[in-house]
Order: C-alpha cells, then structure tokens, then sequence
C-alpha cells in the first residue's frame, strides 16, 4: 500500500484531532481547577484562551481533512465519510457558533464578580466533545480500511 499526501493525512489527521480533544477537553481542563492557588477567575480566563486556540486547531484540522478526503479517490457522496465529516463539522459549528459565544457571556459575569444563574452550557459542551471523541476514530479507522482496500 502506497500512500499519496492526502491519503497519510486522511489517515493522521482523525487521530490528531482526537489527541487534542482528549488532551485539552478531558485532562487539561478538569486538572486545571485542581493546581494549588488556581482560582475560579484565573481557570476561567485561562480556559477561555485554551478553547478558543483549540477550536481555531480544529477548524485547520477540519479544513484539511475535508481537503485530503476530496483530493483523494474518495469524492463527495452519501457515504459514512461524508457522513462523519458532516458530522464533525456540524459539531464543531455548534460549540463555536452557539455555546462558546454564551459560555463567555457566562464567564464574563463570573468574572466581574457575578452568580448567574445555574446552566447546562458545559454540559451540552462536554456532551459534543465526547461525540467527537467517538466519531473521530470510527472516522480514522474508516479511512485507514480504505486506504488499505
């Protein structure tokens, strides 16, 4: 089996993006609250700067995927790459488009001394990571059985 370009980054990329999710959203994150002398507001801030240099990752890693699945033999059909793609990209459009932007609403209330109310927001965020979390690996190995097919 010889791969082109597009074919090892069709393969390296799924797994990639799936290290920086695991990494920054289900160990970084949590591990951060726990570090002597954080505070809420320094968590917060730092946290803030850490999704934002994430999600911008995640769209390179998206946009390039996109680009090597099409430059390659695949194409654009009805089929579970497709699928998955779209998927990952409507994922992703949700965190930044929908609840990032009220996430640091939130976080702008705690920050100048607020309570707002109790949400659901991280949890709706944290739900959609771990849907990544599933899907860029069913993806990887999709497009490593292809490529050896």
């Amino acid at each position: 089996m010889t791969l082109g370009v597009a074919g090892l980054v069709q393969i390296a990329t799924p797994f990639v993006w799936l290290g920086a999710v695991l990494g920054i959203s289900f160990l970084e994150t949590p591990l951060k609250f726990r570090a002597p002398g954080m505070t809420i507001a320094l968590g917060l801030g730092i946290g803030r700067l850490v999704f934002r240099a994430l999600n911008v990752a995640e769209f390179v890693l998206a946009a390039a995927l996109t680009a090597a699945v099409f430059a390659g033999d695949h194409g654009l059909g009805a089929d579970p790459t497709t699928l998955l793609l779209i998927a990952l990209w409507a994922l992703l459009g949700i965190q930044v488009a929908a609840l990032r932007p009220r996430l640091n609403a939130r976080t702008d209330v705690i920050l100048a001394g607020g309570s707002p109310p109790r949400s659901h927001l991280h949890l709706a965020y944290i739900a959609l990571e771990a849907t990544k979390v599933v899907l860029l690996p069913v993806l990887g190995v999709l497009l490593v059985l292809e490529a050896a097919a």
